[in-house]
């Protein structure tokens, strides 16, 4: 059996002035999904958040039954065509070679997104448009970066988004277009990046903070301040013609993922340009002096 790929590092950052923007991609099927050496560690906190913590995980309005169903289909299809090695099926059986695990597809023990998220690193999302605009109508969540799936269930985008500074006046629109307008088949792809000290996956908590954090200094941040970034995919489903919406998170500490001086310079003139409400937002403040020192003392 092929070996996991190192995780890729993801430096999404870049100077200049702070824009706002979906900054899409257009990726092929083979990459919809990653899989890395983190897989099985991954795969193990998966299943440790779905049997302790599942209501903080899981969510499903009925409106998006056929949707998860579709989307199981869809992304099995996906993985035996393009990891073969890893994923085969025989009859109604899936096998994940990786972590030797089984899946009836036909008689269902469990809801299709929870098996979703026992498959892929991803988590999923489910969006589907009424008459008036694109509906968060369920999820598996298991590393949300700073947000509440019971919060967001069932609300419009522009609610799930509503606490994100100038997303009303320059993303709302944007956003709710291509949900309406995106082809079936067609994945696009986007990177969102913050920085926070905390290194866990599962972060429900923590937007707004202000409080100083005398525990990361200008000598130590790089080991106790991490790079966390969400690699996004979305791609609408043919027959329900929801979209399906994916987040592979990545969190690598600072001194392993800025390992040169152009990158160091990047990141910190990116901070500097961010606005003073979205530092705020991505809870920066406690540490911005440390970590722009740290960053500094490694910039060209």
């Amino acid at each position: 059996m092929r070996s996991l790929p190192a995780e890729t590092v993801y430096l999404p950052f870049e100077s200049g002035p702070y824009r706002m923007a979906m900054s899409l991609t257009t990726i092929p099927e083979s990459a919809w999904f990653e899989q890395d050496s983190r897989y099985l560690a991954e795969m193990a906190e998966r299943r440790r958040l779905l049997a302790l913590r599942h209501s903080d995980v899981f969510a499903a309005l009925p409106t998006s039954d056929a949707a998860r169903t579709e989307a199981l289909q869809e992304i099995t299809h996906s993985l035996i065509t393009h990891r073969p090695d890893w994923f085969e099926r025989a009859g109604e059986l899936l096998h994940n070679r990786l972590t030797d695990e089984c899946w009836n597809l036909i008689g269902l023990t469990c809801d299709p997104l929870e098996i979703i998220g026992q498959l892929v690193q991803e988590d999923v999302c489910i969006i589907q448009c009424d008459e008036i605009s694109p509906v968060l109508t369920a999820a598996m969540l298991c590393f949300p970066t700073r947000w509440k799936l019971a919060e967001k269930i069932g609300r419009p985008l522009a609610q799930v988004h509503g606490a994100v500074p100038h997303y009303a006046e320059r993303l709302a629109r944007p956003v709710d277009r291509f949900m309406r307008l995106v082809k079936p088949h067609h994945i696009a792809a986007r990177l969102n990046w913050s920085v926070v000290d905390d290194p866990a996956l599962f972060q429900p908590t923590g937007k707004w903070r202000e409080d100083h954090n005398p525990a990361v200094t200008a000598a130590n941040a790089g080991e106790t301040l991490f790079l966390r970034v969400e690699r996004q995919t979305l791609r609408r489903l043919p027959r329900s013609e929801a979209i399906l919406f994916g987040i592979r998170v990545h969190v690598y500490a600072l001194a392993i993922a800025i390992t040169c001086g152009a990158a160091a310079a990047r990141l910190a003139a990116a901070i500097r340009a961010l606005p003073a409400e979205t530092m705020r937002y991505k809870s920066l403040r406690p540490v911005r002096e440390a970590l722009l020192s740290w960053l500094d003392a490694r910039s060209p």
